[in-house]
């Protein structure tokens, strides 16, 4: 089944090509039936491929398979080449399997919208590249799928350009993620100096050799991929860019928060896991940076009114507990709850897709209200993702996943209780802020009337998406000793390093009540402020400190300043320099020649014969005396 792995890769891709030659000649169906198709045959083939590689390898040994050399230049050959084990296993799979729901749902969504077959023709190039950049063996292919997201960002969040403020959005996220990519650049060159290659595996065996622990070049190297993981995850400093891509259509922000982009800086980090070993200064950045993130979009969160705002912010803090997990080490854990957030985050863009597309693109909570009833599955279904994203205690998968990162902030070797304590706080704002939405969406009275409703291919994908919202917990259920197996096993036979404490089995089960209570006191403080409020239709009236808050800490402002104005004003000042000049001046000049040359087309054939009888006599009296 190996040999299936490209075209896992390639079905995607071929679907957005169709749709790009095809042009206007397919109709709308066949678009939505090439883009929806392309990319559920690739689940189907992940799924097979997947059954294959666990049913008939036992060891976990990668599967690889080399397409064709890519070039050979200079010493560097990399492979187009995938490689398959846990982890990569694990995001093909929701990449696809998410996708395939998602790209469902989008075809009722987007059918009245005129540029239809190009929403397809992008989805599909992104979802080709996320799986690109996962199952590369190099870091040069894994680069490329990794600049491709970032292209397909731009086209799909700035989706709607003929609004001025799309395009900026759009822009914003493409230059925020560069000064990440920027620094991923230099990390990938510093690597290929020191081990003559670019494949991943050979990387990794030979770093430890190379590099003791703690060594100067091994924390460059970490830290200069932790920027390109912080741009493309929206981790603090450049989680900016990730609250304004909310103008793109819903399914966009489906896709881009649960299964393609943002989760891109977790993978790489969880890739190349043995750099950041190598480099505990880089690692425990890593943790830092995660736990002050989730506190920090957190509370962002909890001021927002835009309903699809909320949901942005609260994927910049549930990216913090992933980046959290694997600053301590917690490698499984990791990638355990990036699977479980993309079944429940998926699910909330959808569900607030509905609610949006079903009131006429209305987006503030405080404008929506009683819509349980209006919406039944919907309601349903946003109700199981925000106690998943919740984290309600034993019933929800979400419970199982947070709980394992919590756990282990604290138990594993580079856990302390201060990054315990701030993922506990993160947990009481995630409750807070879900059931806030949950509340002022679908509860009190209605202030607005549903337009339309949504038909199966809507609701489908939020149905399944509930169950396993669930459901997906149970794969992780704890073990004899207190301590997470059954999907950590799985991924540790790609990261085989464990460095969690053997912490006793009531500490842990300690542990696990606390983070419970704290989330059913989160739902609860939720239920007494916002359940059953009358709030009116209208902006809601903040004080200073919410204010800050609902800006996002005022970050855009403190970069506006101290960047983009800053540049904007010297860029103004150098705009007509010398080297402008003479540029301009050639463009005059070829301008000027124009004119001249225009002027001898005056469309009177008479002086065309002249000229032409002219020119002969002068060629032939050249051809003749010469």
């Amino acid at each position: 089944m190996k040999e299936l792995l490209w075209l896992i890769v390639a079905l995607p891709f071929a679907g957005s090509l169709i749709l790009t030659v095809a042009g206007k000649q397919l109709s709308r169906l066949a678009s939505v039936f090439i883009g929806v198709g392309s990319v559920s045959l690739s689940a189907i083939l992940t799924l097979m491929v997947g059954i294959s590689f666990l049913q008939g390898n036992p060891g976990g040994v990668p599967y690889v398979e080399s397409i064709w050399q890519w070039m050979n230049v200079a010493g560097l050959s990399p492979d187009i080449a995938f490689h398959l084990d846990g982890i990569s296993l694990t995001f093909i799979f929701v990449v696809t399997f998410v996708g395939s729901l998602i790209h469902l749902y989008s075809a009722q969504f987007m059918w009245k919208d005129e540029g239809l077959r190009r929403f397809f023709i992008y989805m599909n190039l992104f979802v080709g590249f996320m799986l690109t950049l996962v199952l590369a063996d190099n870091m040069l292919l894994l680069y490329l799928g990794w600049e491709g997201v970032g292209l397909c960002s731009y086209l799909l969040i700035g989706f709607w350009y003929k609004e001025p403020a799309n395009g900026y959005a759009a822009r914003k996220a493409f230059i925020v993620t560069r000064v990440g990519d920027f620094a991923m650049t230099i990390g990938l060159f510093v690597l290929f100096m020191n081990f003559h290659t670019l494949n991943i595996h050979a990387i990794l065996i030979a770093a430890p050799g190379m590099w003791p622990v703690g060594s100067g070049i091994a924390l460059v190297t970490a830290l200069l991929l932790l920027g390109g993981a912080l741009g493309k995850s929206a981790q603090l400093p450049l989680q900016t860019w990730l609250p304004d891509a909310m103008a793109g259509p819903s399914p966009v922000s489906a896709l881009i928060h649960s299964a393609t982009m943002v989760t891109a800086g977790v993978y790489l980090i969880a890739r190349t896991h043995v750099l950041f070993e190598l480099a505990p200064v880089a690692q425990a950045t890593v943790a830092i940076i995660g736990a002050i993130t989730l506190l920090v979009a957190g509370l962002a969160a909890l001021n927002q009114h835009d309903i699809k705002r909320v949901l942005a912010y609260s994927t910049i803090s549930q990216i913090g507990y992933m980046f959290l997990a694997l600053g301590v080490g917690a490698w499984s854990a990791a990638i355990f709850h990036f699977m479980i957030h993309a079944f429940f985050k998926a699910l909330l863009f959808l569900g607030a897709g509905i609610v949006i597309w079903s009131l006429d693109e209305e987006h503030n909570m405080f404008k929506m209200g009683g819509l349980r009833k209006k919406l039944p599955v919907t309601f349903w279904t946003f109700l199981i993702g925000a106690a998943s994203l919740s984290a309600l205690p034993l019933i929800t998968a979400g419970f199982y996943s947070k709980d394992e990162i919590l756990w282990l902030s604290y138990a594993s070797d580079k856990g302390s209780i201060w990054l315990w304590l701030a993922g506990l706080a993160g947990a009481f704002l995630t409750a807070l802020y879900a059931f806030r939405m949950v509340f002022l969406t679908f509860f009190g009275s209605v202030k607005k009337e549903p337009s339309q409703l949504p038909g199966l291919t809507m609701t489908i994908p939020l149905i399944v998406l509930s169950v396993l919202s669930i459901m997906g917990g149970f794969i992780e259920m704890p073990g004899d000793m207190g301590h997470f197996t059954a999907f950590s096993d799985f991924i540790e036979k790609a990261l085989p390093v464990t460095l969690v404490n053997a912490s006793g089995h009531y500490t842990e089960l300690l542990f696990q009540l606390t983070s419970g209570l704290i989330a059913v006191a989160g739902i609860g403080t939720a239920c007494v402020f916002y359940y059953g409020k009358p709030f009116a239709a209208a902006e809601p009236q903040r004080n200073a400190v919410q204010q800050f808050f609902y800006r996002g800490w005022n970050f855009d402002l403190l970069y506006d300043t101290l960047i983009v104005r800053p540049v904007v004003f010297f860029a103004q000042i150098d705009k007509d320099d010398v080297i402008d000049r003479f540029y301009n001046g050639l463009a005059s000049l070829a301008l000027w020649f124009n004119k001249i040359l225009s002027a001898t087309q005056n469309g009177r054939v008479r002086r065309y014969a002249v000229m032409l009888a002219i020119g002969a006599i002068i060629t032939l009296t050249i051809i003749l005396y010469l």
